[in-house]
């Protein structure tokens, strides 16, 4: 029997709680967060999904955008979501498709995160 049931919520540090507010909730469509705490360095969002919520933390001082340990959220269809997030305005590569397996496309918060999205390979 497993230890763990699954994941609760994912964070991840941002410079500027209220510009992570505005980008996670408005232009990501996560909405009006599940719990607002920027006294505790703390905003989190639901994803759309039991499997897990996202949160932004208030970055360290020493803090650089994250490229290393990697955000994946679900969509449908990659190439759709990434053309509606281009037309908000937000960084994204193209997608890449593992014919047969998935297909991602990253993409990038204002503070430079990396964050990807994956959907069915075609």
């Amino acid at each position: 029997m497993s230890l763990f049931q699954g994941i609760n919520v994912v964070s991840i540090s941002v410079p500027d709680l209220d510009i992570a507010r505005e980008f996670y909730g408005t232009a990501l469509g996560f909405g009006t967060p599940l719990y607002d705490l920027p006294e505790a360095g703390w905003i989190e969002f639901a994803t759309g999904s039991s499997a897990g919520n996202l949160a932004v933390t208030t970055a360290a001082p020493d803090w650089v955008p994250n490229t290393g340990t990697t955000i994946v959220l679900n969509t449908n269809d990659c190439f759709a979501a990434c053309a509606e997030l281009r037309s908000r305005g937000i960084r994204c590569d193209d997608p890449i498709v593992f014919p047969g397996y998935v297909t991602f496309c990253s993409f990038y918060d204002p503070f430079g995160n990396r964050l990807q999205m994956c959907s069915p390979a075609e």
